[in-house]
């Protein structure tokens, strides 16, 4: 008798151009293994077509991290297991970079804890849209392993204190404390967090397609130039941006006082 198929660690689900990825491992606490990090790694560089993208996941944690089991099993190895961690870390910073790099924004759907890298996870993503029930916390101090690497998305949402409190104390933070410190975007009740998830992804994906690129794009290249750099660079997007279609149909739309029609 053949064995039962194993369970898929990512589910996928394409709505009118938005695309859900789900994480599922429920029983792992969606701990973020070598595994599931690739599933995830390979679905958004095929989501060439998708505007929306939303991350939400299966069971009563978001995810709790990095898959401690996974990273302990290379103890026993010749370096004590410092060229698996360094690849493991390696391939986490290069999916959180692809989440910020992808041309369609990322919306997080948290229905429940997300500790660690799976705060990392949150904080990596566009916006984030959180249940009322979820908690946050970068607990690693407490093991002895600081949260380094989700210590870069953290610190890029969030101001120098905030973050710095929740690094060193490890403590939980509720939803409305990740809304009031800018982790989340909005706290709703369980019950309606996907409609709304989905209701905001909608309404973004609605929005004229290469018009968001450049904008997504354009932000996160100017938070990491000085002032100056900053605005010649966006002079530069907006002067490209005026000659392209969208720009073209929307503004004659505006001043016509019709519906644009956007390119597809």
């Amino acid at each position: 008798m053949n064995a039962p198929a194993a369970e898929p660690l990512l589910l996928t689900a394409t709505q009118g151009g938005i695309l859900r990825l789900t994480l599922n491992r429920p029983r792992a606490r969606n701990a973020l293994s070598s595994a599931l990090m690739a599933e995830l790694q390979t679905a958004l560089d095929a989501a060439t077509d998708a505007r929306v993208i939303v991350i939400a996941a299966e069971g009563p944690v978001f995810s709790s991290g990095h898959d401690l089991k996974e990273l302990n099993s290379h103890r026993a190895d010749g370096d004590a297991g410092k060229a698996a961690f360094a690849a493991l870390f390696a391939q986490c910073s290069k999916l959180m970079q692809s989440i910020v790099r992808h041309p369609a924004p990322v919306i997080a759907e948290i229905q429940g804890i997300a500790t660690a890298a799976g705060c990392q996870l949150v904080a990596s993503c566009d916006l984030a849209i959180a249940s009322s029930l979820s908690r946050f916390a970068t607990p690693g101090v407490d093991i002895g392993l600081f949260c380094s690497t989700p210590m870069v998305a953290l610190s890029r949402n969030i101001s120098r204190k905030a973050a710095m409190e929740m690094l060193l104390t490890g403590e939980m933070a509720d939803a409305e404390r990740a809304r009031a410190i800018g982790l989340v975007n909005r706290v709703v009740p369980p019950e309606i967090l996907t409609a709304e998830t989905m209701a905001l992804a909608e309404q973004i994906a609605a929005k004229p397609r290469a018009t968001v690129k450049t904008g997504k794009e354009a932000f996160y290249r100017q938070l990491e130039m000085p002032l100056a750099d900053a605005y010649a660079y966006a002079s530069q997007v907006m002067t490209e941006n005026m000659l392209a279609a969208d720009a073209k149909e929307g503004v004659c739309a505006f001043l016509e006082k019709r519906e644009p029609k956007w390119p597809q």
